[in-house]
């Protein structure tokens, strides 16, 4: 029985199967944890909604940027843009029954016995764990219910970009929603900024990574495994901090890691040849 921890999938099917098969992946024993963002930018969005929801239980995954995205498009509320290759999906016979079972996902994986934090982007640092369960709960509540296309209109903004208690109503959910599938850097005291999109290194000051401020979840023996962040790959993140997207849809990596001894494993994607053509990572 082993867990494995994979980031970004993008619609890369073949890859996904093909780092699954290098370590004899068996959803009857195994778990797999994907950091979200399942589908766009890639190549076979609807075959990776149909593969990873026929997966059953052996999967838990979060919901990332361009999963809500997604949802907003098939609510009408957002546009369908050739550059996330999703007609196909939502033209298909089963849409109605994967997007549905997509907006029942969680944003917020933990398992209490692994010590293992999963989000989209990360875990402010102005929150503990039990913050972020609750926040997590407020927008999974909404996302499966009938009032989802309420809060998928409104969760587009940057604000507000800092937690407070007080936080309410769609508010509080757009926060929320930003922290778990958006978030990159923060200012000092732990606000939010949703417009810098560098690598850490190239960030204008006062802003750092989320990661490198304390967090209180860390602190509370837990390890924070997020995706998202494509362009961190080789730029190493600090103890009890895991980020798993390698780029693959932009002709990196698919990046898979075996919880229990700490194994890492590496698919090339398949769009390598093009890697020079294909534009860089957008952030909704």
């Amino acid at each position: 029985m082993s867990t494995y921890l994979i980031g970004d999938i993008h619609g890369c099917l073949d890859e996904l199967k093909a780092l699954l098969a290098q370590v004899d992946f068996n959803p009857v024993q195994d778990t797999l944890w994907l950091t979200g963002d399942l589908v766009a930018r890639g190549p076979n969005s609807l075959e990776v909604l149909r593969f990873v929801s026929g997966l059953g239980e052996s999967v838990r995954m979060v919901l990332g940027n361009h999963d809500l995205h997604l949802l907003a498009i098939y609510a009408g509320i957002s546009p369908n843009k050739p550059k996330d290759r999703l007609t196909p999906l939502l033209q298909a016979e089963d849409a109605d029954t994967l997007i549905n079972w997509l907006r029942r996902q969680p944003v917020l994986q933990v398992d209490d016995e692994l010590k293992l934090v999963m989000a989209h982007a990360g875990i402010t640092p102005q929150w503990d764990l039990e913050t972020a369960k609750v926040c997590a709960r407020e927008v999974e509540a909404i996302l499966s219910s009938d009032s989802y296309p309420l809060f998928l209109d409104a969760m587009y903004g940057d604000m507000p970009n800092n937690w407070t208690d007080e936080l309410s109503g769609l508010a509080r959910l757009r926060f929320s929603s930003n922290v778990f599938t958006r978030m990159r850097f923060c200012f000092p005291n732990g606000q939010l900024d949703m417009i810098c999109k560098d690598t850490p290194e190239n960030a204008p000051r006062p802003l750092k990574p989320w990661f490198s401020l304390p967090s209180p979840v860390v602190q509370q023996g837990y390890n924070i495994l997020f995706g998202h962040w494509a362009s961190l790959e080789g730029k190493g993140t600090p103890e009890g901090i895991y980020a798993l997207d390698t780029g693959c849809c932009w002709g990196g990596d698919l990046t898979m890691l075996r919880w229990e001894d700490q194994a890492w494993f590496t698919q090339p994607s398949n769009r390598r040849e093009e890697k020079d053509d294909l534009q860089a990572p957008s952030a909704l």
